[in-house]
């Protein structure tokens, strides 16, 4: 009877391991996965996929689409854009936007 229950406590504890590993892959999968996106998705249009290629507008670092014209901007670009020229709408979207979330 002590044979069968230690066959047992090793049957549990081998289906133990063998969980953490698929976890393990399955994460490690994931990261490759999103690796690969972002790998393939370097320096590529995200509307047409082409080309893009690096520009200078007023000092601010852009990106844009050899095929399309799209010009893409980084998380605070637009930011920084309308803070150097104020006479833009610019200005006044920004200006609009903190008003509303100080309400």
């Amino acid at each position: 009877m002590a044979d069968a229950w230690e066959k047992r406590k090793k049957a549990l504890e081998d289906q133990y391991f063998h969980n953490k590993d698929l976890e393990k892959l399955n994460h490690r999968r994931e990261e490759a996965k999103e690796e690969l996106i972002c790998e393939l998705c370097q320096n590529r249009c995200p509307k047409c996929g082409d080309r893009l290629e690096k520009m200078i507008f007023r000092e601010v670092p852009l990106d844009r689409c050899v095929a399309c014209g799209g010009v893409w901007l980084g998380p605070r670009d637009l930011q920084i854009l309308a803070e150097k020229d104020h006479r833009t709408w610019f200005e006044r979207w920004f200006r609009e936007e903190e008003e509303r979330q100080a309400e």
